[in-house]
């Protein structure tokens, strides 16, 4: 979906002003019954969240020429004329724009539309509170300067890894692929595969868990699953090797809460080996958290197959699984 200039747009245009002195945007949806929030998530590339402190509690949009401050949940109907003010959506001055830096990147593949990249242990993915710099966002500037996305804090950014995981992600390199792996994401039709070394015996067979995931009330810090709040949450969980005090286990999201894997496997009982959060912390010690992202299926953008990405778990897996089986009495 291309943005559309409104006609307060075209007026300034029309009179030599700056086209950012008051940039609107215009968006139609097509679908009925799709949420405003996420809508508006996909359509801009922004995540929901800022999508609802950032947009929705102010008047930065309007519905069929309407100013009202609408409930994240709000249904569409299809076919309205929503305006987005895009001031209300560009950093505060505090949140300067991220900078190129020359950090080494192991890319995976690359055409004219993607990059498949190698996310390392303990890089985090776009500037926020606290990493202002060395972010997966800086180092793709500094090889791709004009990444598509409304949000440039987020430039072809499609979906996130938590800082202590590794493995495969996904960039948009063109606003025609960027659209489509939104709408995939978004659509859970994009095939995550996950491998992580959790404590304990794991059992066999598949393990489903479906338990909603939300933000932990005694710790903001942490999710927690809940029973009757929180958003819905399934994971599926396969043995792959089990050892003497922990599981090799592969890690089917189904869903894309934030942290789903490491708060479903800790509610299991089985947290992940090298996670302080959720209880994985344990002797023999890891240096990291052990879980990595190890496959990823899509729809190319372009030619509408579907193709598949790996790459295997770091050294780390194997090494910490060897060291903890020769302590073994």
């Amino acid at each position: 979906m291309e943005p559309i200039q409104s006609d307060r747009e075209r007026r300034e245009d029309s009179q030599g002003l700056p086209q950012t002195k008051q940039p609107r945007t215009i968006l139609r949806p097509a679908r009925p019954g799709e949420r405003l929030d996420r809508f508006l998530a996909s359509s801009l590339g922004l995540s929901r969240t800022a999508v609802q402190e950032r947009l929705l509690r102010s008047s930065a949009i309007r519905i069929n020429g309407v100013c009202a401050v609408r409930p994240p949940s709000y249904r569409l109907r299809g076919g309205e004329e929503i305006e987005v003010d895009l001031p209300a959506r560009l950093p505060p001055s505090d949140s300067p724009l991220p900078k190129a830096e020359a950090i080494p990147l192991d890319v995976l593949y690359e055409d004219d539309d993607l990059l498949l990249l190698n996310k390392p242990w303990g890089l985090v993915v776009h500037p926020a509170y606290g990493h202002r710099n060395g972010t997966l966002v800086n180092a793709l500037l500094a090889r791709r300067p004009n990444l598509p996305g409304a949000d440039p804090i987020r430039p072809g950014i499609v979906h996130r890894l938590d800082r202590e995981t590794s493995g495969l992600l996904v960039v948009a390199k063109t606003e025609a692929a960027r659209a489509s792996l939104l709408d995939q994401f978004a659509s859970h039709t994009v095939e995550k595969r996950y491998e992580a070394i959790v404590w304990g015996t794991f059992p066999r067979g598949i393990v489903s868990c479906a338990r909603n995931v939300g933000r932990d009330p005694r710790n903001r810090r942490r999710m927690a699953v809940h029973s009757r709040s929180g958003r819905t949450a399934l994971t599926e969980f396969r043995l792959l090797e089990q050892h003497w005090r922990a599981a090799l286990v592969e890690c089917r999201p189904r869903t894309g809460r934030m942290h789903q894997l490491r708060v479903h496997l800790s509610y299991l009982g089985h947290p992940i080996v090298g996670d302080p959060l959720y209880g994985g912390i344990r002797s023999p010690e890891s240096p990291r958290l052990l879980l990595h992202a190890r496959q990823l299926s899509f729809l190319h953008p372009r030619t509408g197959e579907r193709v598949r990405f790996e790459s295997p778990a770091p050294k780390e897996f194997s090494a910490w699984l060897a060291k903890s089986d020769d302590e073994r009495p």
